[in-house]
């Protein structure tokens, strides 16, 4: 504790020995009154001010905790203050029907309000408009109560013995309520929070004890300004000194534990108990045939008042638990789609991660049938054969071929994993897979040309994860239409808008073009389109071209053919062309050599 709180806990715990010592050796007289009421407001006044630096240093709701306790404790000074007025200023007792008995009985509500902010412990925003709401409601009922049960003996029908009556009782029955709500608060929390609490809780049952003694001496005429019944009641202001001072050296920090809702949902119900109270109390004041008449319409109008006001808390409080349990609605909502459509995912990945195991090992087990296949089909175009012979020769050789592509492209589809990113010529590309393809075209005499452009930028992406989608799309424009008559097979680049296009353009005769039907487009290719792009080997296309942020078109023409489309991103935009440039009027192919 720092030196300065060292001396003010020094100068309180000087003041309260002075008390007990005077209340020891004096005896009742004006001079001890004066020095014991002047004592204890100087103890209301030091608690109040030493929880000011608290609510200053903090935040959020724990400034307000500290606030709301300054505030019941500057009441709690200014009634004693009143009462110092009349016993030493205007040197007469304080008159039994004293308007500023409410002050004394208002002082709890702001410490029940800070304790109803539960400042120990997180909560949402929502949940802590909520709990102010419902605060608002018990306040309203505990006001409503003392006007009901105090003030109508007060202003009404004055009654002495009634007013007095109903004050110390509930008086008393609202220190018990804090005490429970202190009480639970100490078990509630940890740490720092609970010595504090424990600390309240017993200043507040030392008060709350001295209190009752206090009355009950009043009521026998045993009691004065400075006798014995004093020291519980000084004693229980000087600890509220101490607590403060403790608290600014050592100030206890908000859990960062997940609290539990049963505090909300209990204060919600001590709520709606006290608005159902209110038949109650009207039933009372209908049928309770001793109060005189006055009270009885006086109570009945109160009743009605506050049911409406009460009423109005109450719809606030509905339409904002309304608004919030809509918005938890649709967040479920949501959150059931999104789990829905990652559960659908899951699926998908596992039976694709099924399917790319069983496709792995039938692949595996087909190439050896296969490479024997091609070294007979070999073996037989090196043997003497007729011209017939010859030709079905060629095409065993090149549908087994065609077979041996389609088991590479379930091997890539079963073993797709991450690419290896890095800066790619699309040209350089392009010529070896016509390269790889040339055995393809050459046996069906197709006529090969390109349309490269040198200065086309490169892109970023797998060179063999690439050059097996230029593979595979060029054995696919080859392998269609009609495979007797001679064909032409273009392949271009071109760069426009940051995209590198690929062109793969396989024109058919013009016997055959009018046998192909109608155009048919399909702006990304698919599984499950027609021909000429479908099977695995698309699927593992599009799959790659999808990790390159790219993607596949084709389009089917009776005067051109067939036109593959791919679109890949550049690594950088090239500078700004012309239009007759950036996109070619007319191709000019050169034959491939």
């Amino acid at each position: 504790m720092r030196a300065y709180s060292k001396l003010w806990t020094a100068a309180v715990a000087a003041c309260l020995a002075a008390l007990v010592l005077g209340a020891l050796i004096l005896h009742r007289s004006f001079a001890l009154t004066a020095f014991s009421d002047w004592i204890q407001c100087i103890l209301l006044l030091s608690g109040a001010l030493s929880l000011i630096p608290n609510a200053v240093r903090s935040h959020g709701r724990v400034r307000l905790f500290w606030a709301l306790l300054a505030t019941g404790m500057a009441f709690w000074f200014s009634y004693q203050l009143m009462w110092t007025y009349f016993e030493v200023w205007l040197r007469v007792d304080v008159p039994d029907l004293c308007a500023g008995d409410i002050i004394l009985f208002l002082h709890i509500v702001p410490m029940m309000a800070a304790l109803a902010l539960r400042a120990h412990a997180p909560q949402e925003e929502y949940s802590a408009r909520l709990r102010r709401l419902d605060f608002t409601l018990m306040m309203v009922w505990w006001m409503y109560l003392y006007i009901f049960a105090v003030m109508a003996w007060q202003y009404v029908v004055p009654n002495i013995e009634a007013y007095n009556e109903n004050l110390n009782l509930l008086y008393l029955i609202e220190k018990l309520a804090f005490l429970s709500a202190l009480f639970v608060a100490w078990m509630n929390s940890k740490n720092g929070w609970k010595i504090l609490y424990a600390n309240l809780f017993g200043a507040s049952l030392t008060y709350g004890a001295g209190s009752y003694f206090a009355n009950w001496a009043l009521g026998r005429h045993a009691y004065y300004s400075g006798s014995l019944y004093d020291i519980p009641l000084t004693a229980s202001m000087a600890w509220i000194t101490v607590i403060g001072l403790w608290s600014r050296d050592d100030r206890p920090r908000t859990s960062t534990q997940t609290n539990s809702t049963s505090h909300g949902v209990w204060l919600a119900r001590v709520g709606m108990v006290a608005v159902f109270s209110l038949p109650l109390f009207a039933a009372w004041a209908l049928l309770d045939s001793i109060i005189p008449p006055r009270i009885r319409f006086f109570r009945l109008v109160l009743t009605l008042g506050a049911a409406l006001f009460m009423g109005i808390i109450v719809f606030v409080r509905q339409r904002l638990l309304d608004r919030e349990l809509l918005r938890l609605l649709n967040q479920s909502r949501e959150s059931f789609v999104n789990l829905k459509r990652l559960q659908a995912q899951i699926t998908e990945s596992e039976k694709l991660a099924s399917i790319g195991q069983l496709v792995g090992g039938a692949a595996h087990e087909l190439n050896n049938p296969i490479a024997a296949m091609m070294g007979y089909s070999d073996l037989l175009l090196n043997t003497p054969l007729n011209p017939n012979q010859q030709d079905l020769a060629v095409r065993i050789g090149q549908q087994i071929r065609r077979t041996k592509s389609l088991v590479g492209s379930l091997l890539s589809f079963a073993k797709q994993g991450a690419a290896a990113m890095a800066p790619v010529d699309l040209n350089t590309l392009l010529r070896t897979a016509l390269k790889l393809s040339q055995p393809q075209w050459k046996t069906l005499n197709i006529d090969v040309r390109t349309v490269l452009p040198a200065d086309l930028p490169r892109v970023l992406g797998d060179s063999n994860q690439l050059l097996q989608v230029c593979v595979q799309t060029l054995n696919s424009a080859i392998n269609a239409g009609d495979q007797q008559n001679s064909r032409t097979l273009t392949v271009g680049a071109e760069h426009k808008d940051g995209v590198a296009v690929i062109h793969i353009e396989a024109s058919l005769p013009a016997s055959s073009a009018a046998s192909q039907g109608p155009i048919v487009e399909n702006d990304e290719a698919d599984p499950g389109a027609a021909e000429p792009l479908s099977g695995l080997g698309l699927s593992a296309c599009q799959g790659i071209l999808h990790q390159h942020q790219g993607k596949i078109s084709w389009q089917r023409d009776r005067l051109s053919g067939i036109t593959i489309r791919i679109e890949l991103p550049v690594i950088s935009p090239a500078p700004e062309k012309s239009a007759a440039a950036a996109v070619p009027g007319k191709w000019q192919p050169q034959p491939f050599a």
